[in-house]
């Protein structure tokens, strides 16, 4: 491939500026969710995998019918 592909549009050099303000803001977004967010709901979201309020899919599969 070619070098100068990416010399030869007009405007490239402002994609990597973009890129960089986009994942700043994400960053700086989800650090001030974090930093803002209550413990105990932090806690409660942690703990949300491990609750077993639903039944599970494998006790309602069929494991003798294949597909």
């Amino acid at each position: 491939m070619d070098k100068n592909v990416l010399q030869s549009i007009a405007g490239v050099g402002i994609y990597p500026v973009i890129s960089l303000v986009i994942f700043g803001l994400f960053f700086l977004g989800l650090l001030v969710y974090v930093l803002l967010s209550s413990r105990q709901h932090l806690h409660a979201m942690s703990q949300m995998p491990l609750l077993d309020d639903e039944p599970t899919l494998q006790s309602n599969l069929n494991h003798d019918v294949l597909c």
